[in-house]
């Protein structure tokens, strides 16, 4: 007991009173308030007893709640702040466990004072208190975001400390619930980012024509990346085939190969020429990219009704592979650059002829062959996935597809897996 006053000492255990002037230990100037005293368990790091913030303009309410907190088992630890302001200071400073709020506050009044609170105290638990009288304005504050109230003059130790803990798992299942809709979200936009780079071939009259394609996000990515393909029948029946590779990784790449692969597929069916496309697509990424230094590879291919040659344009992406019978060989004509490396970049298009046997083509991204295979960091390179493939030959499209995505697969799980994304587009056909 404190000499002539006949009331408890306020040097307890849980908390200790800071004096009102700058000498006071732990205090700033001007800003009284009841800092923690750590008992020697806390101090060994044995547990960590919940900080709770009172902001509180009523002297005396303050010192019952410190007495409250004094008897509470488990313990807390206590800070006292006097107004909306002088919590904005602490909050600023330090990030307590849980806010226990009165309503009535010199600089802010009923739920503006909460909804000030919750602004300055994101994710941090609030524990409303009102008076006998205002019991309905708790409950009020309850559903407009406060985890909790408690009425004055009808709280025990228990019930306080039993009230803050159960809010701040509350605001815990808040905060997890929130992650958890903002990772359906999340998973929402991938879908419509995975329909927009991987959409369904336009084909009228295939003929015979079996396009296979696949697509694999990095394993360190935790979104789809800016891998891209399309394929289109134009109204001569010539079938025109886009893969690329925006480089990077996230919604704004992704977005970017969305964006080129759906101006392609316009500027195929408005019949605009190979050359042009390139040029064209080059524009459309300067302008959309959002850094200078985004830049994306691209393959291009336009295979005749005949089938009997194909024309190619590259620029800066890998070659691709072309099967006749179980024989595979690596083609890679002469490019230009990636899109968005030079201003004046200019690309040409080649022209391959087909065996009358007919062919098949594939093309791919680098992910496909970037994988590291060996402790030493190897890849399995392009020269690599070329051995694989011819022992893969003898498959037939789609299985070969997927075997060759799994031996890329099986050689880099033990090293990180492939880490890039990868696109590949299967192109065979019947005479």
């Amino acid at each position: 007991m404190t000499a002539g006053t006949g009331k408890p000492d306020l040097n307890v255990q849980q908390t200790q009173r800071v004096g009102h002037g700058p000498e006071a230990v732990g205090a700033r100037p001007g800003l009284p308030g009841l800092d923690p005293v750590v008992d020697g368990a806390e101090a060994a790091g044995e547990r960590q007893v919940p900080c709770v913030l009172l902001i509180e303009d009523d002297a005396g309410d303050a010192l019952l709640v410190e007495e409250l907190v004094a008897d509470c088992e488990p313990g807390l630890s206590l800070q006292w702040a006097r107004s909306l302001a002088e919590a904005r200071h602490v909050l600023a400073d330090q990030r307590p466990d849980c806010v226990l709020l009165d309503l009535h506050l010199p600089d802010s009044q009923g739920l503006d004072a909460l909804r000030a609170v919750q602004g300055a105290a994101q994710g941090i638990a609030v524990v409303v208190l009102t008076g006998q009288a205002e019991e309905a304005t708790g409950t009020t504050a309850v559903a407009a975001g406060a985890q909790d109230y408690l009425v004055k003059g009808k709280v025990d130790p228990a019930s306080l400390s039993r009230a803050v803990r159960y809010a701040m798992q509350r605001k815990q299942v808040e905060r997890s619930a929130l992650a958890l809709h903002a990772s359906q979200l999340l998973a929402q936009e991938n879908a419509r980012l995975e329909r927009g780079l991987l959409p369904t071939p336009l084909l009228r009259t295939p003929h015979g024509l079996q396009i296979v394609s696949r697509y694999r996000p990095g394993r360190a990515q935790a979104l789809l990346g800016g891998d891209f393909y399309d394929v289109v029948q134009a109204a001569d029946d010539t079938i025109h085939v886009l893969i690329g590779d925006v480089c990077g990784h996230g919604p704004d790449e992704a977005a970017l190969g969305v964006a080129l692969r759906i101006a392609w597929r316009t500027l195929v069916l408005s019949g605009v020429g190979e050359a042009e496309r390139l040029r064209l697509l080059q524009q459309i990424l300067c302008a959309e990219r959002a850094e200078d230094h985004v830049f994306a590879t691209v393959s291009s291919l336009s295979l005749p009704p005949d089938r009997r040659k194909v024309t190619v344009m590259r620029a800066g992406h890998p070659g691709m592979l072309v099967r006749r019978g179980e024989q595979v060989d690596w083609v890679e004509v002469p490019g230009g650059p990636a899109l968005g490396i030079f201003d004046r970049a200019e690309w040409h298009v080649h022209e391959l002829d087909l065996p009358e046997c007919g062919a098949e083509l594939t093309l791919f991204s680098d992910g496909l062959f970037e994988g590291r295979i060996s402790a030493r960091g190897d890849r399995l390179s392009e020269a690599g996935l070329l051995d694989a493939a011819r022992s893969l030959g003898h498959l037939k499209t789609a299985d070969f597809v997927d075997a060759l995505i799994d031996h890329a697969e099986r050689l880099s799980a033990a090293h990180g897996g492939l880490q890039d994304d990868l696109a590949v587009v299967h192109l065979s056909w019947e005479d």
